[in-house]
């Protein structure tokens, strides 16, 4: 395994939820990943972001890795969930809710509600 997924393995194993992203959840440097960070941020979600702007061998790496194309990419106890459509189609019909409850990861479901009414 080359050094770079080695990383990126590393980080997914030793954080429960991980967003690869541009920027980062203070200040994103792209629409998408500031989507998704506002999703996790507004409902609580603990995460490690990434920032892939930082460091050419992880923009390429993490595409590489996850056999996904596209940044931002989100993942959950190891598991990718996906990139910014994913997460936003999971989040409004209340499968990321399901998907953190299993994997035992704490949120706010009053903001997750809060974000389908908002979307309704």
């Amino acid at each position: 395994m080359s050094e770079v997924k080695t990383r990126i393995q590393d980080l997914i194993d030793s954080n429960d939820v991980v967003l690869f992203m541009k920027g980062t959840k203070e200040m994103p440097q792209c629409g998408f990943s500031s989507r998704v960070a506002g999703v996790l941020n507004y409902m609580g979600v603990p995460f490690l972001d990434v920032n892939v702007l930082a460091d050419s061998d992880v923009r390429q790496g993490i595409k590489d890795f996850s056999d996904w194309p596209t940044i931002p990419q989100l993942y959950v106890k190891g598991e990718f969930v996906g990139g910014c459509d994913i997460i936003t189609e999971m989040t409004l019909s209340g499968e990321l809710d399901q998907l953190l409850d299993n994997k035992g990861v704490s949120f706010d479901k009053v903001a997750a509600d809060k974000i389908r009414e908002a979307n309704a």
